[in-house]
């Protein structure tokens, strides 16, 4: 046994009544055919609800001529209709039609009426909203977003949207990024697309949300989609979007096409911004060596884009860091042979680096170049040096090439000389320490809490407290508070020196008083 049926807009429920048999050889055009007693076109949750007297009218025609027979039935105005084809009837079997329809008439109606379902289809699926106008969902979408009722508005917008209604665009904007903080970015690009169809310019911090969050789930193709998208929607790119999709195809190992990707971006006319262009040529070199980073450099001048010195310092500071100082040379190379000069920052990320390896030849001969070059030595050149000279416990010859910076009018700083201080304190060079001391309150430089703290500190090592406490006098008398260093210090002194009275004694304000904590 066969049925032909055609369900529009709802679910509804089709039941094959016995006693009414029908030959069916082939459903007629636009129907579905169906072999079942009872079929169910709906889900458990949404159901109609039909009143017969004053809702709902159930008509059987038959014509004849087509021999097809309609079954309508109205329900609060929304139409559903079910298509019966018949290309034979056996003429046999079709007995007292008339009477027939009308028993099935009244058996349909009675099936439909004990049901007795609460709410319209429309009620069920979307509520009030549909009866309400503009102004009003958007006030409830507000509403929502201040709950932070994320499904809830999202089926508003939906609704909207099918009413032809314009969502509240900032709210737009929270739900979006609402959805990709929880890993929704399927909801969150539905409302973006009813945001845009709308009229809405999302902003870039949201796009840059959705970008992330699709390179997060190995979605580059998306996110390449959506970049795209971006400007015809108002919204261009910025660097945050280059440089997420940029990064994202290193981490999964496509390195040539990131490469390729932003030289499309190039010739479509993206800016050539010096970060991502940066972070792009940093990446290449990390993960495909200094060689193939220079390649790309010269590809990448010929779209237009062209490195400078920022760029290059970065590869020689990741070369530096890695301790190819032979790939770093290779960069200084590049650098000089397209007509730029290295800055103090190359010279100082290679001393930096060379210090940290011991390598003081080759910082020497840097030393030398500097001085040949407009970039002579700075302090903060001097002070790495004296840093570096300090961490091997080379003092004599930091402290000479303290003599050094003051000959040649190179200023040392407050940093200069906790270091030196901070490195003859722990060598036991007290008196070599508190000579530097005195220097330093004859120059430009003022002591400070550091200072202070690491004298203290070398003198309470050496035993020397009654030196100590001179100093955390005249600390006081400067008008720099100590701190729990201070005291931590001066406490561990007294009890080496067995001199725990001091530890504890009845101190004068300004915080000496905090000594007696320690007793």
């Amino acid at each position: 046994m066969g049925y032909a049926v055609t369900s529009q807009n709802s679910p509804v429920e089709i039941f094959h009544f016995h006693g009414l048999q029908w030959g069916l050889k082939q459903p007629g055009p636009g129907c579905i055919s169906l072999k079942c007693s009872i079929v169910k076109v709906s889900h458990l949750t949404c159901l109609i609800k039909c009143s017969h007297r004053s809702h709902s009218s159930l008509s059987w025609k038959v014509d004849n001529g087509s021999e097809r027979v309609v079954m309508s039935l109205g329900c609060r105005g929304l139409q559903r209709s079910v298509c019966i084809d018949r290309d034979e009837f056996d003429q046999d079997e079709w007995r007292s039609s008339e009477d027939h329809n009308m028993c099935v008439k009244r058996k349909f109606k009675e099936q439909i009426n004990s049901k007795k379902l609460p709410n319209s289809l429309t009620s069920a699926l979307d509520g009030p909203f549909v009866r309400n106008d503009e102004e009003t969902n958007n006030d409830i979408l507000e509403k929502f977003c201040s709950n932070g009722k994320l499904k809830d508005a999202l089926r508003l917008i939906e609704i909207m949207a099918r009413q032809n209604q314009i969502p509240h665009f900032p709210s737009c904007i929270n739900f979006v990024r609402g959805f990709v903080k929880v890993d929704e970015l399927e909801k969150a690009s539905k409302i973006l697309q009813v945001m845009i169809m709308s009229g809405g310019i999302p902003d870039n911090i949201t796009y840059n949300m959705m970008v992330r969050g699709l390179c997060k789930r190995g979605r580059i193709r998306s996110a390449i989609d959506l970049l795209e998208d971006m400007s015809l929607s108002g919204c261009p790119p910025d660097v945050i979007t280059y440089n997420t999709i940029i990064r994202c195809m290193f981490d999964s190992g496509t390195f040539d096409q990131a490469v390729g990707f932003w030289k499309d971006q190039l010739r479509k006319g993206c800016p050539p911004y010096l970060i991502s262009y940066t972070i792009l040529i940093e990446l290449v070199c990390k993960h495909c060596g200094t060689v193939r980073a220079m390649e790309v450099l010269h590809d990448l001048a010929i779209e237009g884009c062209y490195p400078d010195i920022v760029t290059y310092n970065s590869l020689v500071n990741f070369n530096c860091k890695q301790g190819k100082y032979e790939d770093a040379a290779l960069v200084i190379y590049n650098i000089i042979s397209h007509g730029m000069e290295p800055n103090a920052i190359t010279y100082n990320t290679l001393i930096h680096s060379l210090c940290n390896h011991g390598c003081w030849d080759e910082v020497d001969e840097i030393i030398a170049i500097m001085k040949e070059t407009s970039h002579p030595p700075t302090v903060v050149t001097c002070n790495m040096l004296i840093n570096g000279l300090c961490k091997y416990g080379l003092l004599d010859r930091a402290i000479n090439f303290l003599d050094q910076m003051v000959s040649q009018n190179c200023s040392p700083d407050i940093v200069t000389y906790n270091t030196l201080l901070g490195a003859l304190s722990k060598e036991g060079m007290v008196e070599e320490a508190l000579q530097l001391l005195q220097f330093l309150r004859g120059s430009n430089c003022s002591p400070g809490l550091i200072t202070y703290n690491t004298v203290i500190d070398g003198l309470t090592r050496s035993g020397d407290m009654e030196k100590a406490m001179g100093f955390y006098d005249q600390m006081l008398e400067d008008g720099i508070s100590p701190d729990d260093i201070t005291h931590r210090c001066l406490v561990w002194g007294f009890y080496q020196a067995d001199q725990v009275e001091g530890a504890g004694r009845d101190t004068k304000g300004d915080g000496r008083e905090e000594a007696q904590g320690w007793k």
